[in-house]
């Protein structure tokens, strides 16, 4: 098969750029208002108290960016791209548990690209508080962020060229910036003396809410990891050196304005501004924000689209707008995300209301990240490396975490409540299919070999089609499930002049594209094994076609049609597909538990399933059957008779007279 494999943005001064845009604008939005968060509680903040702020926000960067993403998590890659459901993938035993952290981490992500738009926009909006006291921001944000949502199913292509250079004059504009604010006072480099950060997290009497500040300084890290096969791991890590020294000068130079005589107590990262420059400012702001949304919003697309792939979350369908790398548009993902965007905005109303649900998402999701990287670490190096980063970046981010969890109440439920939403939706689906593939019972083709060839055979039985395809879930080549026997010989009987059994195989590797054929019944039964990355698009139609042309190349395989009158015109053969799907079936007897999750996994079947549309197949020729949830075959009398012996043990029907 064609290999369509894309390769991550090559290295050099336009991938550098083009990662600015892609990988650092939530970490490039965090001054907008860490800053002010530190110093909320402190309007009178003295020498030591900036100095140890600003030293824990230089070793947080060190350790907690630098270190464990841009050193450590970037190199557990698979195949070149990352995130914590890539970085699961990894582990080769990965038991119930490694699933149900990655599943975690995976959800507070998904909250976090519901807040940051929120908050970031939010923050950017209110520097126009400068000029415009009375303006409605909770209003002006609402119209920014549905027209933002609004444009996704368009594809971002056009906007997305221009967002590097715009990151990059962000960057370069809050060096600047930074710089005029510590010509205050140059001293303020102290801070980069630990000793600064030590001393106030052992003097300050509320130090867990001064921890939760500066933890949102480190807020866009995780996402970082997840853009790994966007941009690539040279790309990232280069353009760190500007991002980093960019955003400790903009800190610094908060920190020193806040010290100078000059500070009126507003937002410190629009106070250092000249009057003159704070209009460009605000627009530089405002774009940064808007972009920052973006790449949330297309790492929730790029974490839902790994989760459906990974048999996580329902199976739903995914557009590419475009032919850039990465783009992709999931509706009811994007109408998901807007709804709870504008609930965070109308519930909140100011930015620094916003800072209590948004440090613990992230928070969450960084410790299960560390989690999985300390099991990866140590099955790759040794057992004391990854010792030595668990006790490192464990202490670190539950020192965090415990001081996001204070501010529950103020907010931070909001995250965790649209995390346990995700979680619901991810466990309901696993325990649902699990349930389904113990109700399936796999048969032996051998025994059902002759019966497929005489039906095949049989004139009196009129033919349903040329080639009949069926979706398979059988990784035995030997096996069939009996939904497919059921669909063959009970539901309409169907004649075909050759059956295809197609088994979709998700592979860790996520860009791999094989495919394997087997034949079972020479010239009647085929099967054809598609080997597929999780990162690969669902174009199962198109795949199948060139998988049948490779065939037609190598072997005698006739593709024009089985009608003399239209083979001689060489009209292509027809084909029918048939995907079989599951009900519940209401006479089984099942517990109340066993009951619920299963009522509940259809409901999000039926909202949230279209297969035909998530495979990519072709809806003009093929057809969705339902078949009842069951164990036994249910071909022949005696399976009948068997099933209604079965039954007497819960119901007594009496003979008539």
């Amino acid at each position: 098969m064609k290999d369509l494999n894309r390769k991550s943005t090559d290295f050099g001064w336009l991938g550098l750029i083009i990662s600015l845009g892609i990988v650092y604008g939530d970490l490039g939005t965090s001054p907008l208002y860490t800053m002010s968060a530190i110093t909320r509680g402190n309007p009178n903040p003295d020498a030591n108290f900036i100095l140890g702020a600003l030293s824990c926000i230089f070793w947080t960067l060190t350790l907690q960016t630098t270190l464990k993403y841009i050193i450590i998590t970037l190199r557990a890659s698979n195949h070149g791209e990352g995130g914590i459901l890539l970085l699961m993938t990894l582990l080769k035993n990965r038991k119930r548990w490694v699933y149900s952290i990655a599943v975690i981490g995976a959800c507070a992500l998904l909250g976090d690209g519901i807040i940051t738009p929120a908050v970031t926009v939010t923050s950017a909006v209110e520097g126009i508080q400068h000029y415009y006291p009375h303006i409605n921001i909770p209003l002006w944000v609402v119209i920014i962020l549905s027209l933002l949502f609004m444009a996704q199913q368009f594809g971002t292509a056009s906007l997305g060229k221009a967002f590097g250079p715009i990151m990059l004059l962000w960057f370069a504009m809050m060096g600047i910036m930074g710089v005029r604010g510590i010509m205050q006072s140059p001293e303020i480099f102290a801070a980069i003396n630990p000793m600064y950060a030590i001393r106030l997290i052992m003097h300050t009497p509320h130090v867990l809410v001064l921890l939760g500040a500066v933890f949102l300084c480190t807020t866009g890290a995780e996402a970082l990891y997840s853009d790994l096969g966007h941009c690539g791991i040279r790309n990232i890590q280069v353009s760190w050196i500007f991002v980093k020294i960019s955003l400790i000068l903009n800190y610094f130079g908060q920190g020193a304005w806040i010290l100078s005589k000059s500070w009126t107590g507003n937002n410190p990262f629009f106070d250092i501004m000249p009057q003159w420059f704070l209009p460009f400012g605000i627009l530089m702001a405002t774009l940064a924000a808007i972009i920052a949304s973006q790449a949330l919003i297309t790492g929730s697309y790029t974490i839902v689209s790994e989760a459906v792939s990974l048999r996580l979350f329902p199976k739903i369908k995914i557009h590419y707008p475009s032919t850039i790398k990465g783009q992709m548009y999931i509706p009811i993902i994007n109408r998901i995300l807007w709804v709870g965007c504008i609930a965070v905005v109308l519930y909140f109303q100011k930015s620094s209301a916003m800072e209590s649900a948004y440090g613990l998402s992230i928070s969450l999701a960084m410790l299960m990240t560390t989690i999985l990287l300390i099991n990866y670490l140590k099955h790759k190096y040794s057992g004391w490396v990854a010792v030595i980063a668990g006790i490192l970046f464990l202490s670190i981010e539950s020192c965090f975490l415990v001081a996001n969890l204070t501010k529950f109440a103020e907010g931070g439920w909001v995250s965790l409540a649209i995390c346990a939403f995700f979680i619901s939706i991810m466990t309901l689906w696993s325990e649902g299919q699990w349930m389904e593939r113990t109700h399936t019972t796999f048969l032996e083709i051998a025994k059902f070999a002759p019966m497929i060839s005489d039906l095949s055979k049989d004139e009196s039985i009129p033919k349903y089609a040329s080639q009949l395809v069926y979706l398979t879930h059988s990784n035995n080549k030997n096996n069939i499930e009996n939904q497919i026997l059921y669909s063959i010989f009970r539901n309409h009987p169907k004649r075909a002049d050759r059956y295809w059994l197609l088994r979709i195989k998700i592979s860790d590797d996520p860009r791999k594209m094989e495919y394997s054929t087997t034949e079972i019944i020479p010239g009647v039964l085929s099967r054809v094994d598609l080997h597929l990355g999780f990162k690969v698009p669902p174009r199962i139609n198109l795949y199948f076609q060139q998988v049948l042309i490779d065939l037609k190349q190598k072997t005698d395989l006739r593709l024009d049609s089985q009608y003399d009158s239209l083979a001689k015109h060489h009209i292509l053969t027809d084909f029918r597909y048939i995907i079989i799907d599951r009900l519940q079936n209401n006479d089984k007897i099942l517990d109340f538990w066993p009951r619920f999750i299963l009522n509940k996994f259809y409901w999000i079947k039926l909202k949230m399933v279209n297969l035909i549309k998530a495979y990519g197949f072709d809806p003009t020729r093929t057809k969705m059957e339902y078949v009842p949830l069951m164990k036994t075959s249910e071909l022949f009398y005696e399976d009948l008779v068997k099933e209604n012996k079965d039954a007497h043990k819960h119901f007594i029907i009496p003979k008539s007279s």
